[in-house]
């Protein structure tokens, strides 16, 4: 009798071992993913002066450039997720410009753990959280950069929490070493934060972003709204202080997608530095309208940028200072 009873409890607790076995298994499974693109791009200022780019990535004039080449592996195991991410050519040197020889080549590097549900750690070096606009070309649907990328933070290196609050709902908090330095003896650190939300719907989202240290500090708003699958419509607002000066900008994107194989983007941004904390001084007002054709993995992007200064900072095909600039640009971007 007893032996009847004991073999179902037998069979019952081998079971329930061997679904724990297996859930333990599919918990620490590895999988990897890789994101590999490849950018360049031909542009001619209209007076055939490059200087008169005062923004980041595109400083040239009637030649072709590489943008960068780039891979990205990422790797996840149980509740450890790490990322490394490598570029080559101007734009990786650009992003990475404090750094020197094989480290303006790390675009990102960081391991990321999540102790529970709804909280994550991550240590190590990340594309900043603040602004619109992201380096990658891949990731933008204009080319050429906005004002307020160009004179924000480009990336961050350090210890950061991502903190899931209920719903659509979320913060960030962190400390990391001093803006755009990979390593550094400064003892100045800076604290990061971010508060995020949507809609029940992801039509609209809502991204609250600082950064603050001890001379300087940076709140920045981006908005993105969906009105149908043709129209989007994007935000960025931001005020920075530097050493007690302020610059500002307010830039608005426009999507327009008649089908998924071409669209336009219109970039209208209104930038403020007659402060002259990043070094412009002046403000300027820029148009950009870029076009994306799609083709399979090949992305081609022509586009055409206005700068309108308040004072005359541009040059014109005489050398003499005026207070417009315009260029033309084409971009391909491969992606796989």
């Amino acid at each position: 009798m007893k032996s009847k009873i004991l073999l179902p409890v037998f069979l019952l607790l081998s079971h329930i071992s061997k679904a724990q076995t297996d859930s333990t298994a599919k918990a620490a499974q590895a999988s990897n993913s890789y994101t590999i693109y490849f950018d360049g791009y031909y542009k001619s200022d209209f007076s055939k002066k490059a200087t008169n780019n005062k923004t980041s990535f595109t400083n040239s004039n009637q030649s072709l450039q590489l943008g960068m080449a780039s891979i990205k592996i990422d790797h996840t195991k149980g509740n450890f997720a790490s990322t490394l991410d490598i570029g080559l050519g101007k734009r990786a040197q650009e992003f990475s410009y404090n750094d020197n020889g094989v480290l303006q080549a790390i675009k990102q590097a960081y391991i990321s753990y999540a102790p529970m549900n709804g909280l994550k750690i991550t240590v190590g070096k990340w594309a900043t959280h603040i602004g619109y606009e992201l380096l990658d070309a891949y990731s933008n649907r204009n080319y050429s950069m906005s004002y307020a990328f160009s004179y924000g933070p480009f990336f961050h290196t350090g210890i950061r929490a991502d903190i899931a609050l209920g719903g659509k709902s979320a913060m960030m908090i962190g400390f990391v070493q001093p803006t755009d330095f990979t390593f550094s003896s400064s003892p100045d650190k800076i604290l990061i934060a971010q508060f995020s939300t949507s809609s029940k719907n992801d039509l609209l989202k809502a991204f609250l972003n600082y950064q603050g240290g001890y001379d300087k500090s940076q709140f920045d708003l981006v908005l993105n709204g969906v009105v149908n699958n043709q129209i989007g419509i994007n935000y960025d607002g931001t005020i920075a202080n530097i050493s007690g000066n302020n610059w500002t900008s307010n830039a608005v994107y426009v999507n327009y997608d008649p089908s998924a194989k071409f669209g336009f983007i219109l970039r209208s941004e209104y930038f403020n530095d007659s402060k002259n904390a990043v070094g412009v001084g002046s403000s300027i007002f820029q148009n950009t309208i870029s076009a994306n054709i799609h083709f399979s993995k090949l992305t081609l992007i022509p586009e055409i940028r206005f700068d309108n200064a308040k004072d005359k900072i541009f040059f014109n095909s005489n050398n003499n200072l005026n207070k417009y600039a315009g260029s033309f640009l084409i971009a391909a971007v491969y992606k796989f």
